[in-house]
């Protein structure tokens, strides 16, 4: 899901609103009439029937907030005629922080919100269905490489435990290298265990076959991985798919901060301390730019303006936030190639300028 960039007004003129929270099974909603007084109010089971039954006549301005049931929901109301808001929870202290939190006041507050100002509620779009299909074959990718790398440090650790130790290797090659390392005595508990890291290495070899195919869909990320040294398949698809439009952005410098790269800002009177990054973004992109930049800084990178930058900043605040700052740095440029076209320059720059 992606946060919009304002709210379009409603081609209907619905004279009620209703606020929706979104349950795993059972919904709880509030309708408002124009002057804010409640007119109605219960419970619907979380299913497209029920929903389809319980909302379908007139057009009304409906509230929910993003989560698990979001998207199918939205897209149903939207298909029966109706004006759906998709609620940021980041933007809900009202919500999340009350102190008589329940569905109903839940769904009141939403209510409330959507009638007087929707832009209270920084609401966000959902993606498209094939770029979300798309998405989810990265996350799923990440996810096997997690549990691949949860199973190796499970494996050295318990042999790290007996006074042995197993070779340096790389996870693709790990369940063949360490076998015959294994103490006898640790064959038994631990085999079952090398066979799950053999077959997640097999399912993350051919997940990565698909990965690739992916690039003939969508070519602005197959010119990103082209063209920026240390920006690999993986983090350009992630970050055409994350975005999707790149149009959505006026500048490109506000990509940093839609991924959660700016620092929080908490401004009273003469006092503004150094805070945090918000992190507000979606966290996969987030970490994958935050690896590359660790990778272009590193003793692999490609010399570059960035780098160049990068260490130096690093001299002078410390590596942790240099990094970071590359990360953000490096979202602003794949957004401003991706949006003009430009052919990617890594050294425009004199040396000394570059590091200014």
């Amino acid at each position: 899901m992606q946060e919009g960039t304002g709210v379009k007004k409603s081609s209907t003129s619905s004279t009620t609103t209703v606020g929706l929270d979104l349950s795993d099974k059972i919904s709880t909603f509030v309708v408002l009439d124009r002057g804010g007084k409640v007119i109605e109010e219960g419970k619907v089971r979380t299913t497209a029937s029920a929903l389809g039954q319980q909302f379908s006549g007139a057009p009304r301005r409906i509230a929910i907030e993003t989560g698990c049931h979001s998207r199918w929901v939205n897209r149903q109301l939207k298909d029966l005629g109706h004006e759906v808001i998709v609620a940021n929870p980041r933007q809900l202290d009202l919500i999340s922080k009350s102190y008589r939190k329940s569905d109903r006041e839940d769904a009141l507050l939403l209510a409330r919100l959507a009638r007087l100002d929707p832009a209270l509620l920084r609401p966000v779009h959902h993606r498209s269905e094939e770029v979300h299909t798309d998405l989810a074959l990265l996350r799923s990718r990440d996810a096997l490489v997690g549990a691949r790398t949860a199973l190796i440090n499970h494996v050295r650790g318990t042999v790290k435990s007996t006074g042995a130790r197993l070779p340096a290797c790389s996870s693709a090659s790990f369940h063949l290298k360490v076998a015959g390392h294994i103490p006898v005595a640790l064959k038994r508990s631990l085999g079952p265990v090398l066979d799950s890291i053999k077959a997640l290495t097999a399912q993350i070899r051919g997940v990565d076959k698909e990965v690739l195919q992916l690039l003939k869909k969508h070519p602005a990320a197959r010119a990103l991985a082209e063209q920026v040294h240390g920006v690999g398949v993986l983090t350009a698809l992630a970050f055409v798919l994350t975005i999707e439009d790149n149009a959505r952005f006026a500048k490109s410098r506000e990509v940093g901060a839609y991924l959660g790269l700016t620092r929080k800002r908490r401004q009273s009177g003469e006092s503004e301390p150094e805070l945090h990054i918000t992190k507000a973004g979606d966290p996969f992109l987030r970490r994958l730019l935050v690896q590359c930049a660790h990778y272009i800084l590193g003793p692999f990178g490609q010399q570059s303006d960035l780098r160049r930058w990068g260490l130096s900043l690093a001299g002078r605040l410390g590596r942790k936030r240099a990094i970071i700052a590359v990360a953000r740095k490096l979202a602003v440029l794949l957004h401003r190639l991706w949006t003009t076209g430009e052919v990617y320059e890594p050294l425009r720059q004199p040396a000394a300028q570059a590091a200014a």
